[in-house]
């Protein structure tokens, strides 16, 4: 099974994915508040992209995504310059994202995504475990906590291991998994199993 397939039939969950990222897209925004410029250079966990790489990363995608949860078509093309930084830049879009994802049909639709055609509802579920992951790439470079409750780590990890096949762990976007600590916490195992060193 490939996320394509999937629908929201995952196990015991008891969260929909719009659920799960009205805690995530607040964390990660007040990650992204207490990020300081100074630290935008510096490395990340996440292959080769600085902490400004993670946020234009996901900036980038949460641009595109907020439109489809709406049922618009994403931007297209060159957009106009923004003189916004990259802080300001990446909340704004977390913002929009969040609100898009609690628009009116926004799990009922059937959405075009870079992985394919999937359910509202189960691209939901996958960008909250994409927030999570990524949430943690910016903590742990910016010396900042990443604390989430840990039944909701037990639901997109869930999902995740139903999701994340081996055809999928092309080094770029899943590397091979990770064994974690065996003292790892709940958010550590889901992280190495993205494919994370922790």
């Amino acid at each position: 099974m490939n996320v394509t397939d999937m629908t929201d039939t995952t196990g015991a969950s008891t969260m929909h994915g719009n659920e799960q990222l009205a805690i995530i897209i607040p964390k990660l925004r007040e990650v992204g508040a207490r990020i300081d410029p100074s630290q935008l250079d510096g490395p990340s966990p996440c292959k080769e992209f600085t902490v400004a790489g993670v946020l234009g990363h996901m900036t980038g995608l949460a641009s595109g995504f907020a439109p489809m949860f709406r049922g618009e078509e994403p931007p297209s093309g060159d957009l106009p310059p923004d003189d916004s930084t990259d802080l300001t830049r990446f909340d704004r879009a977390m913002a929009d994202l969040l609100d898009a994802v609690q628009s009116p049909g926004a799990l009922d639709r059937t959405i075009q995504t870079p992985g394919g055609e999937m359910p509202g509802a189960v691209f939901a579920r996958l960008v909250a475990f994409d927030g999570l992951v990524h949430g943690w790439d910016l903590a742990i470079s910016t010396g900042q906590p990443w604390d989430l409750d840990d039944d909701l780590v037990a639901e997109i990890d869930g999902f995740a291991r139903q999701a994340i096949t081996d055809d999928l762990r092309d080094g770029d976007a899943f590397a091979t998994e990770q064994q974690p600590a065996a003292d790892a916490t709940p958010v550590e195992r889901l992280v190495a199993f993205s494919g994370r060193m922790i």
